[in-house]
């Protein structure tokens, strides 16, 4: 068993919305591993950094990384940090990885500067950029599929992937 397609990307790349459509579109089931781990942890992925620590976060995050590319053959979105984990990393060869690229102003747009996410808390728009500016090179370097999200809506985006995944 396989996922259809494994979705990457920052913080406001579309990965949920985009992969709820996509998901729709081929008539799969959508699988998003920051639901898996909030499911895991009894409580919302920000409250897991708050209360346990980025580093259970993230070990609770490659385990969830795990069990989906062996257990869901839908689509899956992953957490924007789930690739930095060597280990998930390399769990992702062979897969066909969209990475949604985005750039920081509609990223910043998308994901709202008031917004729960604990990566983003001081100076919101200065953390966004450097996240995004340190993980690009390991999405664009796992990426079987690249796909600008930019001033598109999600229904174009989905038609482009759909267009590009391999049967």
């Amino acid at each position: 068993m396989s996922p259809r397609a494994v979705l990457i990307g920052p913080p406001g790349s579309g990965k949920s919305t985009v992969g709820r459509l996509l998901a729709d579109r081929l008539g799969l089931a959508f699988r998003d591993t920051d639901a898996d781990v909030e499911l895991a942890a009894g409580k919302p992925v920000s409250d897991v950094f708050i209360e346990d620590g980025e580093e259970t976060f993230r070990a609770m995050e490659a385990d969830a990384v795990r069990r989906a590319l062996a257990e869901h053959d839908g689509v899956l979105a992953l957490g924007g940090g789930a690739i930095l984990a060597e280990a998930t990393r390399e769990l992702l060869a062979g897969h066909q990885v969209v990475y949604l690229e985005v750039g920081l102003s509609n990223a910043v747009q998308r994901v709202g500067l008031a917004s729960a996410r604990p990566l983003l808390v001081l100076n919101p728009r200065s953390q966004l950029k450097k996240l995004m500016d340190a993980r690009r090179p390991l999405y664009s370097g796992l990426a079987t599929i690249t796909v600008a999200t930019d001033d598109r809506p999600p229904a174009e985006v989905v038609d482009e992937i759909a267009a590009s995944l391999k049967e």
